[in-house]
C-alpha cells in the first residue's frame, strides 16, 4: 500500500473541469489553469505533470506537493496462454484490491472494469459474490482503470463494459458520472454506443437510467425464467421480481427505443433445459432485446458449465426467437479472468 495523508480530495484523475478550475483556484492560478490540467489528463492523457508544457513552473511545484495523479497503483498483472486475455490487480489508496481486465478479439479491444470493492448481492454463481462488501470506488478509480489499460494496451480500447466486480448500479452515481467521463468529447472522447452498464437488476436504478436517457447501453444479467429458480441464484431477486424486471427492461427499450442486452449464464441442471429455451423465448419475445447466452465460468463451487452437447441442444430451441442470441464464450478462464471470476483476494 502507498501512504498518502489526506490526498483522497486531491487525487486529480476523477476530477471534472469545474473541479480542476477549482482546485487550480486553491492553488493560486487563474481558473483557465484547471482546464488546460483537464485537457492534459484526459485528452492527451499525459500523467506526468512535469511534462504539461504550458503550465507555469510554480503551478507544477504547487501540484506535484499538493496532489497524486493516480487513485490506483497497478499491483501485478497475468496473460492467458493466448495472449487475448490480460487481468491486473490494483491496488486503491486505502490498500483495498480490485480486478481489471483485457480482452482482445480481432480488432476489438473490450476493457472491463470494476465498480466495487467485492458485492453485497451474493449471486451464487459469481466469485465476486463470495467477498465481503468493502465499497463504492470513486469517480477517479472507475476512470483510472481504463486510463491504466489504455496505457498498457498496444492496441487502442474500443469497447468498455461495466462488468467487473460489483453491482453498478449499487454505485449508481458514480458509475454513471465515470462513463459520462469517458464519453467527454473534450476529453477521453470514448463513443456513448462503446459503453456497456451491466445489472443484476436493480429496478429503481435502470427506471432512473431509462428516464434520464442515458446514452450508454444497458445489459441486465437474466439467468433464470421463473422466479424460484432466480430467487435461487440471485438473491436480489426477493427484493426486485423478475416479472417487473422484465416490465422496466421493457419500459427502458420503449421509452428510449433502445435495445437491451439480456445475459444468460448458462448452469448445468438448473436453467438449461428445454422448457428453460421455452420460457425465455415467450418472456423475451415482445421486448426489443437481444439474448447473450454465457456458457458458465467455473469458480470451483457447487454449480457446473453443461456439456458441450447440452448447450448445443438448448441453444437448438432458441433458434426461431424473434430477437438475436448470441454465444459469448468468455475469454481468460484459466487466468479466472472470464465473467464471474473476479475476486480479490486481499480486499479486507
Amino acid at each position: 500500500m502507498y501512504k498518502t495523508e489526506n490526498l483522497e480530495n486531491h487525487v486529480l484523475i476523477g476530477k471534472t473541469r469545474d473541479e480542476l478550475e477549482s482546485f487550480a483556484i486553491q492553488l493560486g492560478e487563474k481558473p483557465f489553469r484547471g482546464r488546460q490540467l483537464y485537457d492534459w489528463l484526459y485528452r492527451q492523457k499525459i500523467h506526468n505533470v512535469n511534462r504539461m508544457t504550458n503550465l507555469p513552473r510554480l503551478f507544477k511545484a504547487s501540484l506535484n506537493t499538493n496532489s497524486v495523479i493516480h487513485p490506483l497503483k497497478k499491483i501485478s498483472q497475468i496473460e492467458s496462454e493466448t495472449q487475448k486475455t490480460q487481468k491486473f490487480i490494483f491496488e486503491r489508496l486505502d490498500g483495498k484490491q480490485i480486478e481489471s481486465v483485457i480482452i482482445k478479439k480481432d480488432k476489438r479491444v473490450t476493457v472491463c472494469l470494476s465498480t466495487q470493492v467485492g458485492c453485497s448481492l451474493d449471486c451464487g454463481f459469481c466469485a465476486t459474490g463470495q467477498m465481503s462488501f468493502s465499497g463504492n470506488l470513486s469517480v477517479g478509480e472507475i476512470v483510472d482503470q481504463y486510463l491504466r489499460l489504455e496505457k498498457i494496451s498496444p492496441n487502442p480500447i474500443t469497447n468498455v463494459v461495466f462488468m467487473g466486480m460489483g453491482e453498478p448500479f449499487s454505485n449508481y452515481n458514480n458509475t454513471i458520472f465515470a462513463a459520462r467521463m469517458l464519453n467527454d468529447s473534450d476529453g477521453i472522447n470514448l463513443g456513448a454506443a462503446r459503453i456497456t452498464i451491466s445489472t443484476a437488476g436493480i429496478i429503481p436504478k435502470i427506471k432512473k437510467f431509462a428516464d434520464d436517457r442515458e446514452p450508454f447501453k444497458l445489459a441486465v444479467s437474466l439467468n433464470g425464467t421463473t422466479q424460484e429458480q432466480r430467487e435461487k441464484i440471485m438473491p436480489i431477486t426477493k427484493a426486485y421480481s423478475l416479472e417487473n424486471l422484465l416490465e422496466v427492461s421493457d419500459y427502458y427499450t420503449r421509452l428510449t427505443g433502445k435495445y437491451i442486452t439480456f445475459e444468460y449464464v448458462l448452469l448445468n441442471n438448473h436453467n438449461d433445459t428445454e422448457e428453460d429455451a421455452i420460457r425465455l423465448l415467450k418472456k423475451l419475445k415482445a421486448i426489443k432485446c437481444k439474448l447473450n447466452i454465457i456458457p458458465y465460468n467455473e469458480i470451483g463451487n457447487t454449480y457446473n458449465r453443461p456439456s458441450p452437447d447440452r448447450i448445443k441442444s438448448f441453444l437448438s430451441f432458441l433458434n426461431d426467437s424473434a430477437f438475436k442470441v448470441t454465444v459469448r464464450w468468455s475469454k481468460g478462464t484459466k487466468i479466472s479472468a472470464g465473467c464471474g471470476q473476479l475476486i480479490s483476494k486481499n480486499s479486507n
